[in-house]
């Protein structure tokens, strides 16, 4: 009897996730089905996942883009922008988390406190400020505004990876310290290959966001050679003409694929991280 009630609640459980998981999922399998449905039929069976005709040549006029401009430039932008600012996010939320944690200074606890009062800013009360000083810089319709902020520190990365350096005993920096390690030798040779589920977490959750962006794109680019796909795909809704969702659709699912990748390479290290963030040694 007990072995049948372990049975039934194990089943249930499994259906009840399971349930919740296609709900969830849903979205997307009706975006991959409607990148393969004809144009006339997206929304004429908006809840048929299954096409009448797989229609590959919604990926081939997607993929032309606008104008002279093929997906291939906007991934591309894409790229550089993830790629620099994950960079810049990380080594710098790195150093200033391990001075919080590791190094005594005057105004320590007050800096601290800034960085959590930056957290918990909403973003919409600094777009203006920053949209005035990029542009007194000349910034503006480059990419600047959107890379060199993040080489200054991410505040969320920050607290992070600070609460992963408490994790590790100080008895190590002593010992380094005793063997001639500066404040940096202690950090590169000691501190940082202990950190790196939280550089990991940090880098993987960096590369979301910007990926995903549109605000910021949206506010300081202005030439369409030097859109993200984020702001790409939002031209293919054209007031003025007929709109090419199945491209949409397309080029919406192939955007999926980096994000699906770097999460299925470097899930471990994101369960990782964020798990042994609280603890404090």
């Amino acid at each position: 009897m007990s072995a049948n009630r372990k049975f039934t609640s194990a089943a249930l459980y499994h259906l009840l996730v399971g349930g919740l998981a296609l709900l969830v999922l849903y979205p997307v399998f009706w975006m991959i089905s409607s990148s393969l449905k004809p144009n006339s039929e997206i929304f004429a069976q908006a809840y048929s996942l299954i096409p009448s005709r797989i229609e590959w040549s919604n990926y081939a006029s997607g993929w032309k883009g606008f104008g002279n401009m093929t997906f291939a430039t906007f991934f591309t932008n894409s790229l550089i922008l993830v790629t620099l600012s994950t960079i810049g996010a990380v080594c710098s939320s790195a150093l200033v988390a391990y001075a919080l944690a590791r190094i005594p200074f005057i105004g320590r606890g007050f800096w601290f406190g800034c960085v959590l009062m930056t957290m918990m800013l909403p973003t919409d009360v600094t777009t203006v400020p920053q949209y005035i000083m990029y542009t007194s810089l000349g910034w503006v319709s480059t990419f600047k505004p959107i890379i060199v902020p993040n080489y200054f520190g991410f505040p969320f990365f920050i607290f992070l990876i600070m609460q992963f350096i408490r994790t590790i005993p100080h008895e190590l920096d002593e010992a380094a310290k005793i063997d001639g390690c500066s404040r940096f030798g202690i950090f590169f040779k000691v501190v940082l290959p202990l950190i790196n589920p939280a550089l990991m977490t940090s880098a993987i959750f960096s590369f979301y966001w910007r990926w995903d962006d549109f605000i910021t794109p949206l506010l300081y680019l202005n030439k369409p050679e030097m859109y993200p796909v984020s702001l790409a795909l939002k031209m293919f809704l054209d007031a003025d003409s007929v709109n090419n969702w199945g491209g949409l659709f397309a080029m919406s699912t192939l955007s999926l694929v980096p994000i699906l990748i770097v999460f299925f390479t470097f899930q471990k290290y994101i369960v990782e991280g964020i798990s042994t963030t609280g603890l404090k040694g």
